[in-house]
This record gives structure tokens, sequence and C-alpha cells, in this order.
């Protein structure tokens, strides 16, 4: 099956097992009939169904399905044929959730996620109440009038003039940019538009931009500009290459060489002992230090100096956390 499959599936197979349940001894072509599929296809979803169960995996914590006699007989799935009941704190923080995306721009299926806030608030009673007093607020304050002329230039299709910090290059550049969205990508926010002095789709940080106007042309990227951020809004995404991002020089060790085909290199070059030289560009000053953390010592920052020292603070900060000292950090 492929992974386009998958959702499809799950969903069916959520719906199949109260179903089934409701009603034993179903016929295997009246099932297939019902969920729309061959029988082939129900046997695969049965022969799925019969390895889930309860955590601990033991007999009787699986699904007991027969279909042998031509005829399905479900049993020992009571527990997952239940609804599923929030509990308070759950239903908050759900609804909390579900709102702060509800007002992130640029977000498709605005429509269907009102509808989902709107049946849960309505399930939840007095969790709803309660989440209705929580405001969470992502845009970081100093933020929020960039923000605000981002949203309204977009709002209006007018394009926006921007002075923006270059932090590799430690000057500020003028730009006239035609804004396509404003994005929310792990703990920042990015606008991305059609940047006039690149001629092509940039992504810029909140946070670095110095100042931000509106201009009172029209401000409609080219029909066939692409997005640079995908969907999901993930940290690959922010490594399609840029001038202005950040050129950085590292080594990796051979458990860490999935990082050269993981993400967009400028170069490779390898190094004895199976390890790897590799020069990449990040939008993200964050991104690689927390990425030599999590790799502890397969990932070797060569430089510019600053990412390096940067690294060595982090991990020295981790360390200190557990009583131990610059001399206990991987290659340090």
């Amino acid at each position: 099956m492929s992974a386009a499959g998958a959702p499809q599936r799950l969903s069916r197979l959520l719906a199949m097992v109260p179903w089934l349940l409701r009603r034993q001894g179903v016929p295997l072509a009246g099932a297939a009939r019902h969920f729309g599929i061959t029988e082939d296809q129900l046997v695969k979803d049965l022969e799925l169904l019969f390895v889930c169960g309860t955590p601990g995996h033991l007999p009787d914590d699986l699904i007991d399905a027969d279909w042998e006699s031509g005829r399905i007989f479900l049993g020992n799935a009571d527990a997952i044929s239940r609804p599923l009941r929030l509990g308070v704190d759950e239903a908050v923080a759900l609804l909390a959730g579900l709102r702060t995306l509800a007002d992130v721009p640029g977000l498709h299926d605005r429509d269907v996620l009102a509808v989902v806030l709107d049946k849960l608030s309505t399930a939840a009673g007095e969790a709803g109440l309660r989440a209705d007093a929580l405001h969470v607020d992502i845009s970081r304050g100093a933020q929020e009038p960039v923000l605000a002329a981002a949203r309204d230039a977009i709002a209006r299709g007018r394009r926006v003039s921007l002075t923006y910090l270059v932090p590799s290059r430690d000057e500020t550049t003028d730009r006239d940019v035609d804004l396509m969205r404003v994005v929310n990508v792990g703990d920042r926010w990015y606008l991305e538009g059609w940047c006039h002095r690149a001629e092509d789709v940039r992504l810029f940080r909140v946070d670095r931009v110095i100042e931000i106007a509106v201009l009172d042309v029209e401000g409609r990227p080219p029909p066939d500009a692409a997005p640079r951020v995908g969907p999901r809004c993930d940290e690959q995404d922010l490594f399609a290459a840029s001038d202005d991002d950040l050129l950085v020089t590292v080594e990796l060790e051979p458990s860490a060489r999935w990082v050269a085909e993981y993400y967009p290199v400028e170069a490779v070059q390898e190094l004895p002992a199976g390890r790897l030289r590799v020069r990449l560009r990040t939008a993200s000053e964050e991104w690689l230090p927390r990425l030599a953390l999590r790799l502890g010592g397969g990932l070797v920052v060569i430089g510019p100096r600053e990412v390096a020292e940067r690294v060595a603070a982090l991990a020295d900060a981790a360390l200190s956390a557990y009583g131990r000292g610059p001399g206990d950090r991987p290659n340090g």
C-alpha cells in the first residue's frame, strides 16, 4: 500500500472496528461493499487488525478477528471501539492549540478547523469555557508591528519595503517584496514573498526586519512563484539556498553522514575513516547548534567561529545541568 493511502486506511480501520462489533457474523462481501473496498483489501485490513490492540502485545491484548468461514467475527476490541474521552487538561490544551492555529495567517482549510473547534468546544463543556479564557501569544511582542503590517499588505495585495538585517554579512539591505505568506516555523515567524532585489522567492525572519512599510503599489508575486516553505512548515524547508543564508563548514563522523544526504549541501569532501567535511547554508542560526548537540559529537562545526562557539556554549550549559564540566564535552 502506498504512503498516500495510509491516512485513508487508518480512518477506515477506526470506523471498521465498532461497525463490525455491532454486526457479528456479517458476510465478507457485505462488509467490503459497505466500506467501498474489495474483499481482498478487507482481508488485508482484518489481518492488520489481528495484530492491533492495547499496549502489552500479549494474546489477550490484541484484537481477535475470525473470517475463515466467510463471515466476520470480532472480539477483544471494546477498548478501541469506545469513543475517546479527553480529560479537562487535555481538552483545554487541545482547544487552545487549535485556536492558536486558527490565528496563523495563510492557513489552509480554515473552514474545516472552525467546524472542528465548534464541535470540540460543545463537547468539552466546562473545559471549553476554561479554554476561552486562555490566550496563547506566539508573536513575541516587539515583532507584532511587523506581523501586523505584513498581514495588512497580504490582505490588500500591497507591496512592502523592508530594511532587513543580514547577520552573515553584518549589514542591512533594502528590499521591495510582494508578500505571499506569514508562516511560523518552530518558534520563529517568517515572511515569505517575491523579492524584487533577488528576483526570486525569499524567506525573511521577522526578528531581523528592522523596518517595514506598506507601499501604495500592487504587490502580486509572479504566477510561477513557488513557496519556499512547504505546507508542513518544518525546519528542513529552511534549507533552500539563499545568498543571505549563513554558510557553515562542518565535519561529520560516519554515524552522521546522513546529514549530507538529508539536507541540501554546497560541497562534500571525503575524509579518512569514513568522515565527511561538508559546507551548507542555513537560514536559522539556532538549527545547526541544536543538531550538533543532538548528534553528540557526530558533527563538529569548523566555521564560522561564532557558530562553533555557540555550540560549545550550549554543550557546556547542558553538561553543567548534570554537574559535569567542559572536559566531558564530546570531542571537547
